[in-house]
């Protein structure tokens, strides 16, 4: 005889522990080491060479900086302010000198014409920092108690401020002035060396030989 109730279905067994999944790209396996930061490069390598480039404008002010502000500004032709005024306007024209090569660069092209490049621009990276130490060194202390002696001697920051009290005015005028100067002259030469575009506009149509004056037999308006 058939027992009243309905059979229970078997469960299935579940999966044991020992099942290993498989590995979706993009996981991190957990038994791998983890990557190093970014800090020992910083440290060994951006911080260093940040410094090796500073270096050069600091040597400009120790050994430079007095003898530029002291007696050759003063006998440039036009003193102090045109001193200032001229390297105000070369700030504009040593950064081209340097940009304008390393924008030509493209290492997937030709990597020699690259090196070619980049020792293109270097004249003007010395040129660079040469007015770069120029202007540092017309820089006060901000603190009062780091003037000494020194600040104040002929050809120092201090003495530079005072016998030339308008002399950044001076330089940041002659520098915006180069800057609008160089831009016009560029955007003239590149509207010059663009290619024109050929007229659209057919030529237009000769006088036909049943009238040469081209007004169809008819009398020009008197």
């Amino acid at each position: 005889m058939l027992s009243g109730g309905s059979a229970k279905p078997k469960r299935r067994k579940a999966a044991g522990s020992a099942l290993r999944y498989e590995h979706r790209p993009g996981r991190p396996h957990s038994d791998e080491p983890e990557k190093r930061g970014w800090g020992c490069l910083w440290a060994c390598v951006v911080l260093p060479g940040f410094v090796v480039l500073l270096m050069p404008l600091v040597f400009f002010d120790m050994y430079w900086g007095h003898e530029l502000w002291g007696d050759f500004a003063p006998a440039w032709p036009g003193g102090g302010y045109a001193f200032a005024a001229t390297v105000g306007a070369l700030v504009p024209l040593v950064l081209l000198a340097w940009a304008a090569p390393v924008t030509r660069m493209n290492w997937k092209k030709s990597k020699a014409r690259s090196l070619a490049w980049v020792s293109a621009s270097l004249p003007g990276l010395a040129a660079g920092y040469l007015v770069a130490g120029v202007i540092g060194s017309t820089a006060r202390p901000k603190r009062r108690r780091g003037w000494d002696a020194d600040c104040y001697s002929e050809g120092g920051p201090c003495w530079v401020h005072v016998h030339y009290p308008w002399l950044w005015i001076v330089g940041l005028v002659a520098t915006l002035a180069s800057a609008a100067l160089l831009i016009t002259l560029l955007v003239r030469l590149s509207r010059r060396s663009a290619p024109t575009a050929p007229s659209t506009s057919g030529p237009e149509a000769g006088p036909t030989p049943r009238s040469p004056s081209g007004t169809g037999g008819r009398r020009p308006p008197g």
